[in-house]
């Protein structure tokens, strides 16, 4: 028998920044690296890390496996430094994008993803709230379960319940039939907003969707799954184990 790996939570030190760009990267694409789509992994990682590395370190998560660390969560409770930052860094990351297309130069791949960046990527955000924490995560595949996925959303709500938060939304990849609104409701989440993402139509053969999904903290932080009543009534009628 295999042993059950040992996942822990632990908040972010600086000695991770490096991993944690490295999960981003290897990531990036639908759960797997961003290389095929992109090739210039320092850029993208600046984009999706920068603020939360720099900015609010204090509000990031790493979960290690068996002492690794294999996935992340970055967390935003400051909105509007976030937005002021962003304002100043996606002119930045914009123009380090344009020179590094010309002076390295960029493939096919990597110049048709800067062309929907710029064209259509701004388009296919799904709306958010206002002035409201949020959070990024993400897991290397083999760290990805429920339990992992878990442990490090509920240890961010507790951070964020414990400061007065009262709210909070992230925003993640969703699928037709996969990561339904169904769900996320079986953790206290609601889906607000759910807008195609175009650029994996060439790549994926069903739709992919970014959907945000919202979480209301008055109520406590506590991350307990709500069985459906179908789900509760074939427990309750199943035979029970010898």
């Amino acid at each position: 028998m295999t042993s059950r790996p040992e996942i822990r939570v632990r908040p972010y030190r600086p000695e991770d920044h490096s991993i944690v760009r490295r999960i981003c990267a290897d990531t990036g694409f639908l759960g797997t690296p961003i290389d095929p789509v992109f090739e210039d992994r320092e850029l993208f990682a600046d984009y999706l890390t920068g603020y939360y590395l720099r900015f609010e370190p204090d509000a990031a998560l790493v979960c290690e496996v068996d002492g690794e660390v294999r996935g992340y969560l970055l967390g935003c409770r400051r909105p509007l430094i976030n937005q002021a930052y962003h304002a100043i860094a996606n002119v930045s990351v914009a123009t380090r994008a344009v020179y590094r297309c010309y002076r390295v130069p960029y493939g096919a791949a990597s110049r048709a993803f800067l062309r929907w960046v710029a064209l259509n990527g701004w388009r296919e955000v799904p709306a958010a709230p206002h002035f409201t924490p949020h959070f990024h995560i993400n897991l290397l595949p083999d760290a990805r379960s429920v339990r992992s996925t878990r442990l490090l959303i509920q240890a961010f709500l507790e951070f964020l319940h414990r400061h007065g938060h009262k709210l909070v939304y992230g925003q993640m990849v969703t699928y037709e039939t996969r990561r339904t609104r169904e769900l996320f409701a079986r953790y206290g989440f609601r889906v607000t907003d759910r807008v195609e993402v175009t650029k994996f139509r060439k790549s994926f053969s069903g739709r992919v969707f970014l959907s945000t999904v919202v979480r209301d903290l008055q109520g406590g932080p506590e991350l307990i799954a709500i069985r459906s009543s179908r789900q509760t009534r074939e427990r309750r009628t199943a035979p029970a184990s010898e």
